[in-house]
């Protein structure tokens, strides 16, 4: 990891250079105007949805490289962490940006107390960060995902009994 890059919190004025970063990261598929996931995030945004103190950003030299967004879920009736989208400029993919971001969010949400992370994604990349098939934990998919690919990481404040149906935030149905 590069030892110029900062994270931190993201800032209203990182609004415009993180959407572009989605579509950047992800590309805007024929017929759309944006990424699935710019479409995402403005929608968790514009619901006040985002959990401010787990939403980052990666600077290198003043310009942002990386961005992840954590939104209000539930698991059951207790509130819970989704997990994305989360993203890196192409040009600095594989270089530990994405890691130090979901580093950040981990560190985080343990000292915030919340119980568990949620996403959805390659079980090669965050199984190396601890997260498990979220079945294994009693949490539900909503979603008719592989099991391996829908995911969780239980942090301290986890309890067997707060396991439940997992629900994301209102703008991932809207997708």
């Amino acid at each position: 990891m590069r030892e110029d890059l900062v994270i931190r919190r993201e800032r209203p004025d990182d609004a415009a250079p993180t959407l572009q970063l989605h579509d950047m990261a992800f590309g805007v598929p024929e017929g759309r105007r944006e990424s699935l996931e710019c479409e995402l995030v403005r929608g968790l945004r514009a619901d006040g949805s985002v959990i401010d103190e787990l939403t980052f950003v990666a600077e290198l030299e003043g310009e942002v490289v990386g961005h992840v967004v954590c939104s209000r879920a539930t698991v059951g009736e207790a509130p819970s962490v989704g997990l994305g989208p989360i993203a890196v400029l192409p040009g600095h993919q594989q270089q530990g940006i994405g890691a130090a971001l979901l580093m950040s969010v981990v560190a985080s949400a343990e000292r915030l107390a919340e119980p568990a992370i949620v996403l959805l994604g390659d079980p090669a990349y965050y199984g190396f960060f601890g997260f498990v098939p979220a079945s294994r934990r009693g949490i539900g998919s909503p979603g008719p995902w592989d099991d391996q690919h829908f995911q969780a990481l239980t942090l301290r404040a986890w309890r067997p009994e707060l396991a439940g149906p997992f629900r994301y935030a209102p703008a991932f149905a809207r997708l």
